[in-house]
This record gives structure tokens, C-alpha cells and sequence, in this order.
């Protein structure tokens, strides 16, 4: 069969044409502040809206059904075409210059990695971008979150019993389980959740900033994506209850969104009996808690342990170590990125619990980006399974998540993504390394690129940006950050010569 380019190019309209009403809801903040930029960004809302409504009209196909093909193919070129189309307000207001930047940057808010070139290399600081300018550049974030393709899934039922085949490409996870028979009704409850919860924190929010900070980091927050619209994040605040309630609310990100659903419908011990859960909410606290040990030095007992002449950021009360732990642990392995300071600079064991949390990711089916936990619980699995079968090789063994029976399919998706994810990381350092970064730097980019968390380590972390990078750099991370957040199968099987073969 070959691949069907009318249906996935008049499918691909629909989400430019919804992209053109996205692009209209910065206008109001324009319009309240009195910005001219809002001018622009209706220009470009128009554009999309009429070549993707007309893409859709010429373009669509009759049969209600996708094939797997199509799927792929739709999800992988929207993303890529939406952060095209999305980059042209940045240059069409003047913010930046350079399209690569602005590709780069739209790039990073879509897949929620929350990588910035502001306020470097002649870019302009965060602070002194137009209100329209960064409510769009949150924007991106909130709908990259639940992914544009599962929001006109929901409101608008054109691709039929086919929309499965998207809905299994863009929602991340090794399995893309539905809350109800109807992927549609699906797609409206995720968004519902999605919705409600960015409301909440809006709200929780709100006596501590004011309406606009409050919703730029509530999208930022629940995308996990980690834009802020401060140069120093949230630690431009200095406000401990805005660290709390965003950690709380980076912790509900990361989590199963179908674990809200649960809850909502009253479930709440199957939710809290779930493995992944409880391994997720493990993890978390635990690496908070040796953070906090290695930042927490009361004068009295502190030993420096470090050597003569080496300074760490250190902290006397035990609750300010508290806060500044859990924040920073939740933020790396949700893949949100906030910053609160520059952990680079704490002691050499917070900052090792931190390197590790970039390989973790949140759950499966939540918007943040990384391995995720399901997919670690379950190679742990394997390996005490193949362990017990050298003990007993002939025993039949089942690798279980609780009642259920993991399939061989699961684990070998599960399998081969590790090893992709490990190789793209691999090759993504060794080209950045070709680009004149050292080795620290490049392995951070790459790592922090496939992950979608955003800050790294060597010269890009939480207090540097990206604007250094070379074009060519720009480029390749931009294709990092896009594999990242399509799964890495979504984009690489497009590569492979019998994809595009009958």
C-alpha cells in the first residue's frame, strides 16, 4: 500500500486551520496592553486558517479510516509544519531575527522542552519581549502538552475510526490506553482534565502573581514544558509558596492523566494500588530527600567534605533545602525544567541525583517527556525475570503489572526504545561534540533535547540559554527535541525505506 499524501497532507490543513485559532488568543493580551504586536499575529492567524481550511476542502480524502501509515506520517509532518507556521509571529513582530531562532524556540514550546534562545546572542531578555510575543510562546507549550492532534480529535469528529491511528502516535507512552470505547470522547475528557487542572493552578496562583505570570506558568506548568517569562524562572519570585504550589502542580503533570480520570470518578485506591504510581511517587521522594541532605548544612554539623577552596551553594534551614530539593527534582524528572537557582553550583551528590533525573521522565500517558517510569519498572522486571530464569530455565515465567500480564509486543517495544532513545542521545552528543561544544555541554544538549527537559549541563545549564549554539545546532536539537516528543518510533520509522514502499 502506498502511503495516502492527499490524506495526510488535507489532514495536516485541519491542524494549520486550528493553528490559525490558536494564533488569534494572543491578541486580547495584546489589545489589553496595548501592544501593536497584536497586528501581526491576527495576519498570520488568517493565513493559516484560509490555507488550511482550503488544504482540508482540496485535500481530504473520502474513507473514514486511517491507516497505520497515514498516522505516522500525519504526526510527524504536522509537528514539524505547526512549528514552521508558529515560528512566523516571532519574526513577523520583530522579536527575533534569525528564522532558525525563531524555528528552534517554537520548536521547543510545541514539545514542551522548553529550551530558549532569549536573552543571548544578541536576542532580546525575556523581560523585554512584548506580553503578545510571550503569551503565544506559552501558548505553544499548553497546547504541545495534550498534543493539537488529541485536541481536534476532540472537538471536531472529521477523521473517524482512522483518528485511533493518530491517537496511538501522539499520545506518549509505550500504549496508548483509552478512557472510553470512542477515541473522540477520549480526547475530550484528557482535555477536560487538562483544562480543569490549568484553571486550579491559575487560581492557586493568584495571590502571589498576577493574572498574566499566573497563567504563562500554569500552561508552562501543566505542558510540563517550563518556559517562563522571567530570565531567571521562578526564582525571580522569591516566593516560597509559589515554588510549592508549582511543585505540586509539576507533580500532577507528570502523572497518568487517566490517574485524574480515576480519581475524578471516585477510584482513588486503584489509583494508589497502581505500580507505576507508587514507583513515580517513590522516585520523587526520594531523590527530593537526598537533595535536601546534600543541600542542608547547618553551621554546627557541617563538614566540608569537598575539599579546601571548592564553594557550594548550601542552605542552613532545613525546610529551605526541603523546597529547593523537591522543587528541583520534580521539575528535572517531569521534564518541566523550572529553575529556581543554578544547581550547577550545589554539592557534586545533589547534583548526581539530578543527573540521573533526566533518564526518568514522568508516567506514561502524562505531558511530560523522558523514559518514563512505566518503561523503567518494566525493564526492571525483565532483568529480575531473565535472572530467576537462569535459576529455573525451564520454569514459564510472566513479567506482571499487577493483575495483567505484560505482552511480548510491550516488552519489546519497550526494548527497542531504550536503545534508540541511548543511540539518538549517543549520536546527538557526538554531533554537537563535532560542533565545537565540550563533551559536557554536548551530552547535556543531547540529553536534555531527546528528554524535552530544557536546561543541561556545561554551558547550557539553568542559568545559560541556547542562543550560542550554531544554526546547524539549532537545527539538529530542533530534530532531537521533535523525536523526543514523538516516542522517537513516530519520527525514525519515517527514515526507513520499506515506509515508504508498497
Amino acid at each position: 500500500m502506498v502511503l495516502d499524501l492527499k490524506a495526510v497532507f488535507g489532514t495536516i490543513g485541519v491542524l494549520v486551520f486550528f493553528l490559525g485559532i490558536a494564533l488569534l488568543l494572543p491578541i486580547p493580551v495584546g489589545l489589553y496592553y496595548g501592544e501593536a504586536d497584536w497586528l501581526p499575529f491576527l495576519a498570520v492567524a488568517v493565513f493559516c486558517m484560509v490555507l488550511g481550511g482550503t488544504s482540508w476542502k482540496y485535500l481530504r480524502r473520502n474513507a473514514s479510516e486511517l491507516q497505520i501509515r497515514e498516522g505516522f506520517a500525519i504526526v510527524a509532518f504536522a509537528w514539524i509544519a505547526l512549528s514552521l507556521f508558529g515560528s512566523i509571529p516571532f519574526i513577523a513582530t520583530g522579536t527575533l531575527s534569525s528564522f532558525t531562532d525563531a524555528f528552534f524556540e517554537t520548536m521547543s514550546g510545541f514539545t514542551t522542552t522548553g529550551a530558549t534562545i532569549l536573552g543571548g546572542a544578541g536576542n532580546p531578555a525575556i523581560e523585554d519581549v512584548s506580553k503578545t510575543v510571550l503569551f503565544w510562546r506559552s501558548l505553544t507549550q499548553w497546547i504541545g502538552g495534550m498534543g493539537i492532534i488529541v485536541l481536534t480529535l476532540a472537538i471536531l469528529p472529521l477523521l473517524g475510526v482512522g483518528g485511533m491511528q493518530l491517537y496511538k502516535a501522539e499520545v506518549p507512552g509505550p500504549s496508548a490506553d483509552k478512557l472510553t470505547p470512542r477515541v473522540q470522547e477520549t480526547a475530550k475528557r484528557l482535555w477536560m482534565i487538562y483544562v480543569g487542572i490549568t484553571f486550579i493552578e491559575v487560581l492557586a496562583l493568584l495571590p502571589a502573581m498576577n493574572l498574566f505570570d499566573s497563567l504563562n506558568h500554569a500552561f508552562a506548568t501543566m505542558a510540563t514544558g517550563g518556559f517562563s517569562i522571567r530570565n531567571e524562572s521562578v526564582g525571580a519570585y522569591g516566593s516560597a509558596y509559589v515554588e510549592w504550589v508549582i511543585t505540586f502542580f509539576m507533580v500532577l503533570a507528570g502523572t497518568n492523566f487517566a490517574m485524574h480520570y480515576r480519581l475524578l470518578r471516585g477510584k482513588t485506591i486503584t489509583v494508589f494500588k497502581d505500580t507505576e504510581f507508587r514507583v513515580y511517587i517513590g522516585i520523587l521522594s526520594i531523590a527530593a530527600l537526598l537533595i535536601t541532605l546534600a543541600l542542608w548544612q547547618p553551621a554546627r554539623v557541617f563538614i566540608p567534605v569537598y575539599g579546601p577552596g571548592v564553594d557550594f551553594i548550601g542552605y542552613e534551614n532545613f525546610l529551605d533545602a526541603l523546597r529547593l530539593g523537591a522543587f528541583q527534582a520534580a521539575s528535572i524528572i517531569t521534564t518541566t525544567g523550572f529553575a529556581t537557582t543554578d544547581y550547577l553550583l550545589w554539592p557534586p551528590l545533589a547534583v548526581g541525583i539530578i543527573f540521573l533525573c533526566f533518564y526518568i521522565g514522568g508516567m506514561g500517558g502524562s505531558t511530560s517527556g523522558g523514559v518514563k517510569v512505566i518503561r523503567h519498572v518494566l525493564l526492571f522486571k525483565n532483568s529480575f525475570k531473565e535472572v530467576h530464569q537462569l535459576i529455573h530455565p525451564h520454569a514459564v515465567m510472566h513479567i506482571r503489572l499487577g493483575n495483567r500480564v505484560v505482552s511480548q509486543e510491550v516488552m519489546r517495544n519497550v526494548l527497542s526504545f531504550m536503545v534508540l532513545y541511548l543511540g539518538l542521545v549517543g549520536l546527538g552528543t557526538f554531533a554537537m561534540a563535532a560542533m565545537g561544544l565540550d563533551i559536557p555541554s554536548a551530552f547535556g544538549a543531547a540529553l536534555s533535547s531527546v528528554g524535552n527537559v530544557g536546561p543541561a549541563f556545561g554551558d547550557l545549564g539553568p542559568a545559560d540559554n541556547y542562543a550560542s549554539i550554531s544554526s546547524i545546532g539549532k537545527w539538529t536539537l530542533s530534530f532531537l527535541m521533535l523525536a523526543g516528543r514523538l516516542e522517537i518510533f513516530t519520527l525514525v520509522i519515517l527514515f526507513l525505506p520499506a515506509f515508504w514502499r508498497r
